[in-house]
């Protein structure tokens, strides 16, 4: 495991152990909550997967991950189990779990998947939604832009979907939200071969089409709505 990692999750080193919460009656066995401490096991991972600190292809134990994150490897294991469920991950039998290699062509076909379902979502709601609530996600399109001049991947990664779950949040189809975030999520994991597409540069031109995409809701130009939102996926292929 990589230096990288252990930076990533040095704000759980000391997370396992007892929640605070409401003062119990003398005598009265506490209860340990096991879920955020998973929870926040789960983001971290996600973050260093993003990031590229966990590599494709490698496989890591729950020991030694729980050793850097400075928790026992329950967590860990648990958390591992939930990016396996999520395709991230697979089991490896008494070794650990290893990083799913992925190629381009996954990576487009999740674009396409994501345009079919966001696009006459986003059309639709290009035409229904007052301009004032488009105005509301000012300040999360902002957040993308600061993200992406800071150059980290998974800061930029957890500022984008932001931005894309508040627009499509205005569906009111919860569904929805749920299925294209996951999809997100999984587009933004790394290819063999390094992150390269996660390049600086890259990051600053998509954060600006938010912005260019976030004004023409606004002013309800159509027509240019529809050029940005159809650049904006053939850019995530």
């Amino acid at each position: 495991m990589r230096q990288g990692v252990q930076g990533s999750a040095a704000a759980y080193t000391h997370s396992e152990g007892l929640v605070p919460g409401p003062r119990r009656p003398a005598g009265e066995r506490p209860v340990i909550q096991r879920a955020s401490v998973r929870g926040q096991i789960l983001e971290a991972l996600r973050t260093a997967l993003v990031a590229g600190e966990l590599k494709p292809g490698e496989v890591y134990s729950a020991p030694v991950l729980g050793d850097r994150f400075g928790v026992s490897a329950t967590p860990v294991r648990e958390a591992m189990q939930q990016l396996a469920l999520e395709g991230a991950v697979e089991v490896v039998p008494n070794r650990g779990f290893r990083v799913v290699e992925r190629g381009a062509r996954e990576l487009a076909e999740l674009a396409e998947v994501r345009e079919l379902l966001e696009v006459p979502v986003m059309l639709r709601l290009a035409r229904t939604v007052p301009a004032a609530r488009w105005a509301e996600l000012r300040p999360l399109a902002q957040d993308t832009v600061r993200a992406a001049a800071s150059g980290c991947p998974a800061t930029y990664a957890e500022s984008d979907r932001a931005f894309h779950r508040a627009m499509l949040a205005f569906s009111g189809n919860e569904e929805l939200v749920r299925i294209v975030c996951d999809l997100h999520r999984r587009a933004q994991w790394p290819l063999v071969g390094g992150p390269a597409r996660h390049a600086r540069a890259d990051l600053v031109a998509d954060a600006a089409e938010h912005v260019s995409l976030l004004e023409a809701l606004v002013v309800r130009d159509l027509e240019v709505v529809r050029e940005l939102v159809a650049e904006h996926f053939a850019g995530a292929a």
